[in-house]
């Protein structure tokens, strides 16, 4: 069995992970079916690519691939669509946004690193009310996740160490991002993860189900895990020791 330590500083991916932000980036990607005269997609088959960008909707919606010369124009009209309402139902998980506020107010350090760029990712958090002590977005560096470097800064700003550091997603790429990082990678299930995708292949160091275990996890103290197999539901919070 492996020791996994509980955190000192928490990062975050930001869509699909700490924010539920599908309901609007599904009205936005349908916004661009209606502009060229097709019928909505439904919900949950937009969901599950929500944390692949702009780009992947594009081509979900249009079948337009991200060289197509039309591929632009319709990314443009998606993004325009969405950044008119992007926290119309955009909510942080339950229960991870009480747990945040407990977090916050004890003034621990957290932050979020996440692939969306800056001009949609900053006025979402500010108008959630969220306080991170670190933001790092798609444009802030010249290199975004896969690479380790926005978890790095963050950690940074954060005054930590990466070693302290878990870091939250619901993509392949956070658990790529963490482990060049050194930090603890940590995949959770319940976020915009494709249908076809186990999200417990991916090279993490643990896996929740839920954003309830998820939350026992994060407010325990040392989980004992076998490293390499799913800790999920709340068998997981069953092998965390309370402080």
């Amino acid at each position: 069995m492996t020791s996994i330590a509980a955190p000192e500083a928490v990062l975050f991916d930001l869509d699909g992970t700490l924010v539920d932000t599908a309901p609007d980036l599904a009205t936005a990607t349908n916004v661009l079916r209606r502009h060229h005269g097709l019928v909505p997609l439904p919900f949950e088959v937009i969901r599950g690519q929500v944390s692949n960008g702009g780009s992947a909707l594009v081509t979900l919606a249009l079948g337009l691939a991200a060289d197509h010369p039309d591929h632009g124009a319709a990314r443009t009209i998606l993004l325009d669509a969405y950044e008119q309402a992007l926290a119309t139902h955009s909510r942080v998980f339950a229960p991870l946004d009480t747990w945040l506020d407990d977090w916050h107010r004890e003034k621990r350090p957290w932050g979020i690193v996440t692939n969306k760029p800056r001009r949609y990712a900053a006025p979402l958090v500010e108008i959630l009310g969220l306080q991170p002590g670190a933001l790092l977005c798609a444009d802030d560096l010249p290199t975004k996740k896969p690479a380790p470097e926005p978890l790095w800064e963050a950690a940074r700003q954060l005054n930590t160490t990466p070693k302290a550091c878990w870091y939250v997603g619901d993509h392949v790429r956070d658990m790529e991002a963490a482990r060049a990082a050194g930090m603890t990678a940590v995949a959770v299930g319940y976020g915009y993860i494709a249908e076809e995708e186990d999200y417990r292949q991916w090279p993490a160091d643990v896996w929740f189900d839920d954003c309830a275990a998820l939350v026992d996890a994060l407010g325990g103290g040392k989980a004992r895990m076998t490293a390499g197999a799913a800790a999920t539901g709340a068998a997981a919070g069953r092998r965390l020791s309370r402080r």
